[in-house]
């Protein structure tokens, strides 16, 4: 069945593979983008099932004129993939809060905007699906990537608690989780990295330093394969509120929560003495 997809965050890497992935399924497509020239050849070779508009996701009016146009174009809108997001490395001693702010701003309030946006749709609709992209992040920790992982650890959540509250209006929510993938954020260029204290030469300066080699270059995944799991996502009628996207995100996710279950064991006790029995 034909469907209308909004997804953000579309000019470049995963969010530009799925929007390849959607119109070769035969969807409408509705791509935001902070450049929607980057997409001009995506519209000549399908200008009657996708609108390109322009959109900096922390901008929360502009999201609803988005919605707006999307479902005078095509009629409804069946699902919001929320890709759009970016990372800074450092230090949380050392990094500027500008782009402290600027993470949370894009990764969290942006993934807030679009969901507020296109909710009074979907309840008219009696029906949706919500997407919103996370990471692995929000399941592990890295030494210099704090500020990015909190963004998606509040992403994740907010998809916990938001699929509960819209569950019964016949919306579903739901956070992807990759792993490591090929993207313009991944590339050693453009990775924006805060200077930090050589305090931090050990932990941060080896995160920098991983992620800059060409080890790490060599198993980023290829995003397309990310864009296909997704559209399976958005295709259950079951979908789960968090789902791991990729073999090294679900090796690492299950690994992180098994360690975080062996640590509560162990602190039991611990935890347990904060309960006075009366």
């Amino acid at each position: 069945m034909t469907e209308t997809l909004l997804i953000t965050g579309s000019s470049v890497g995963l969010g530009r593979s799925i929007v390849e992935a959607a119109l070769a399924a035969g969807h409408n497509v509705v791509a935001t983008a902070r450049n929607p020239a980057a997409l001009a050849d995506l519209i000549a070779q399908a200008a009657d099932r996708l609108l390109v508009l322009k959109l900096d996701v922390t901008d929360g009016e502009g999201a609803r004129d988005v919605v707006a146009q999307a479902v005078e174009r095509f009629g409804r809108l069946d699902v919001l993939i929320n890709n759009a997001g970016f990372s800074g490395v450092g230090s949380i001693e050392n990094m500027p809060l500008t782009l402290i702010e600027a993470q949370l701003s894009t990764n969290f309030m942006g993934a807030v905007n679009l969901s507020r946006a296109v909710l009074p749709t979907m309840r008219a609709q009696g029906r949706g699906r919500i997407l919103l992209v996370s990471s692995i992040g929000a399941r592990i920790a890295t030494a210099g990537a704090g500020v990015y992982y909190a963004s998606k650890a509040a992403v994740s959540a907010l998809a916990e608690t938001l699929a509960l509250e819209v569950a019964p209006l016949g919306i579903s929510v739901t956070a992807i989780e990759p792993g490591a993938m090929r993207t313009r954020f991944a590339e050693a260029g453009s990775l924006q990295v805060s200077t930090f204290d050589p305090a931090y030469d050990e932990t941060v300066g080896a995160t920098v330093a991983m992620m800059t080699s060409p080890a790490y270059t060599a198993i980023l995944r290829d995003p397309d394969d990310v864009a296909s799991m997704i559209l399976r996502v958005a295709a259950l009628t079951d979908a789960p509120s968090r789902v791991l996207a990729g073999a090294d995100s679900f090796e690492m996710g299950l690994a992180a929560g098994d360690a975080r279950q062996r640590s509560d064991r162990r602190w039991e006790a611990l935890s347990r003495s904060a309960t006075v029995e009366g």
